[in-house]
C-alpha cells in the first residue's frame, strides 16, 4: 500500500495548486503534477490516472469561472465535450496497443512549433480572427482528435486545443482560452474511466490535490480575464517550451 507523509503531501498539494493556476491560463499542468507524483514514488501508470482524477477538478473550475465572465457558453460546448470525452476513452483504451513512444518523439518538435506560433504570429490577440473551418467541422473532427491523444498520451493537450481555436477556429486568445476548458475537463473524465480499467489511481490523494487545483485554476482564470492575451501569450509559450524540453530530457 502507498503511504505519503505529511510533507510530501503538502508538497504535492502546492504542485497541484500551481498546475491548477498554470493549465487554467496556458495548459502544461501535467507538467508539474505527473513528475510530482513520480517523484513520490507512484509509478508511471497510477501516476498518469492520478493526475487524470486531480487535473480533473482544476479544468472544471476553470471552465465554470470562465462561464461566469461571459467568455464561454458551456450550454453549446456539450455536444463537442462529448465527442472529446469519447475520443480520450478511446486513446486511454488503447494506450497500451498502438505506438506511443513513436508519437512521444515528435512531441516536442510539435510544441516548439506551438510556443514560435504565439510568440511571433502578428495579430494575435483578444480579438478574433476569420475562422478557417465550420464550427461543425471543428466539433467532429479537431476536438475528437485532441481527445483521443489526450487519452492516449496528455502532454500538451491545453495547447493543442488552443492552437485550434485560434488558428482554426480564429477566436481571440482570452476566448480560446476559455473554450479550452470544458473540453480538457471531458477528456480528462474520458481518460481517467479508461485508466480505472487498466489502473488504480490514488483516489485520496488525487482528491486531496483536486482541491488544491480548484484553487489554483480559479486564482489563475480570474487573472487571465483580467488581463487577456497579455498574459496568456507568454505562459502558453513558457509552458510549451518547458515541456518539450522535458520530454526531449526523457529520451536520454
Amino acid at each position: 500500500m502507498f503511504e505519503v507523509s505529511t510533507d510530501l503531501l503538502f508538497l504535492l498539494i502546492a504542485a497541484a495548486f500551481a498546475a491548477g493556476f498554470v493549465d487554467s491560463i496556458a495548459g502544461g499542468g501535467g507538467l508539474i503534477t505527473v513528475p510530482a507524483l513520480m517523484l513520490a514514488g507512484l509509478p508511471p501508470i497510477t501516476a498518469l490516472a492520478t493526475n487524470k482524477v486531480q487535473g480533473l477538478f482544476g479544468a472544471g473550475m476553470a471552465a465554470i469561472n470562465y462561464a461566469r465572465a461571459g467568455h464561454v457558453d458551456l450550454k453549446r460546448q456539450i455536444g463537442p465535450a462529448l465527442l472529446s470525452f469519447v475520443g480520450a476513452l478511446v486513446g486511454a483504451l488503447l494506450a497500451s496497443s498502438l505506438p506511443t513512444d513513436v508519437i512521444r518523439l515528435g512531441l516536442p518538435i510539435l510544441l516548439i512549433a506551438i510556443a514560435l506560433f504565439f510568440a511571433f504570429k502578428p495579430g494575435l490577440s483578444d480579438v478574433d480572427r476569420t475562422q478557417r473551418i465550420t464550427p461543425v467541422v471543428f466539433a467532429t473532427t479537431f476536438v475528437p482528435f485532441i481527445g483521443f491523444y489526450d487519452g492516449l498520451l496528455g502532454p500538451g493537450t491545453g495547447a493543442f486545443f488552443m492552437l485550434g481555436f485560434v488558428g482554426l477556429a480564429g477566436y481571440g486568445i482570452l476566448k480560446a482560452t476559455a473554450h479550452t476548458k470544458l473540453l480538457n475537463f471531458a477528456s480528462n473524465i474520458g481518460g481517467l474511466t479508461g485508466f480505472i480499467l487498466v489502473a488504480k489511481p490514488f483516489w485520496v490523494l488525487g482528491l486531496a490535490m483536486g482541491a488544491a487545483q480548484i484553487a489554483g485554476a480559479y486564482v489563475g482564470s480570474t487573472l487571465a480575464t483580467r488581463v487577456g492575451a497579455k498574459l496568456i501569450k507568454p505562459v502558453l509559450v513558457i509552458a510549451s517550451t518547458a515541456l518539450a524540453l522535458k520530454l526531449m530530457a526523457d529520451w536520454f
